[in-house]
């Protein structure tokens, strides 16, 4: 009974560490620029603004592309610090 009370706390408190890596990748914005284009985008792939300078809609679809690759590749090496990670959760549920 003991073990299901601290798989239980264990599950909150990765929950937590979850929440707080988002809100962080949230409030982390980077910004790209291409063809002329500039894309700012949280980390958390959420476009913040878009500046097209009359730009196509094909140098525009780059552009943003760009800054959420970009983004993804940095939201990943910030989660790869979380704590315990997938292996956490593996030993949690006896895996």
């Amino acid at each position: 009974m003991f073990d299901k009370i601290s798989q239980g706390r264990e599950l909150l408190k990765m929950r937590s560490q979850a929440m707080q890596i988002q809100k962080d990748l949230d409030a982390e914005v980077l910004e790209v620029e291409k063809h002329g284009v500039t894309v700012r985008v949280s980390l958390a792939q959420k476009i913040r603004s878009i500046v097209t300078n009359g730009k196509s809609d094909e140098d525009i679809t780059d552009a943003v592309n760009e800054a959420i690759k970009k983004s993804q590749q940095e939201a990943a090496k910030k989660m790869q610090g979380m704590v315990g990670g997938i292996e956490g959760l593996k030993g949690l549920f006896g895996g």
